[in-house]
């Protein structure tokens, strides 16, 4: 069977020899981005991971500064830090996707599941975002699965003007 999150598992572990450590990394995101826009804004994850959660208890929590630019296509990056097992650990965050139009600044804060290990942390993400913004009134959720199935809920506050209802790849660092 087919799963998407293994796709994104697959791109991120290429390799492209001879490239600076930033080309490579611009590279993964974008590969990654391509290989999961089709699949990335999917309304049936999001429910399938909301019910999926329900009565579970979260591993950790998370809070994440990021600035999204989009029209028709998208990008963003930004930094993050993430509270597990009494532990801060700080991230960097970037990544590509499809649908919306707009400027802002995200300020998300939200609760981690399905985390057994810091090292799944990291990686790729699919991400399923819906929200609106005008000035500082925002309002939307995101949705985050990896495909080692750690699955971030976050309430995001966004400032600028943005329509958002799309997918992205995401791509997570540890710092």
């Amino acid at each position: 069977m087919f799963d998407r999150f293994s796709l994104a598992s697959a791109v991120c572990r290429v390799r492209n020899n001879g490239l600076p450590a930033f080309g490579r990394t611009r590279r993964t995101i974008f590969g990654l981005a391509v290989a999961l826009l089709p699949f990335a804004g999917c309304s049936s994850s999001q429910n399938v991971d909301q019910q999926s959660l329900n009565g579970k208890q979260p591993d950790g929590t998370v809070e994440m500064d990021q600035v999204q630019a989009a029209f028709i296509g998208s990008g963003g990056g930004g930094s993050g830090t993430l509270y597990y097992h009494d532990q801060t650990y700080h991230f960097r965050v970037g990544g590509l996707g499809i649908g919306g139009i707009g400027a802002s600044t995200i300020n998300a804060q939200g609760e981690v599941y399905g985390l057994n290990n810091i090292r799944d942390f990291s990686g790729g993400y699919a991400q399923g975002r819906y929200g609106i913004v005008v000035g500082k009134a925002s309002a939307g959720d995101l949705w985050l699965k990896n495909e080692k199935g750690v699955v971030m809920h976050l309430k995001a506050k966004r400032t600028g003007l943005m329509l958002s209802l799309g997918g992205d790849a995401v791509v997570i660092s540890m710092k």
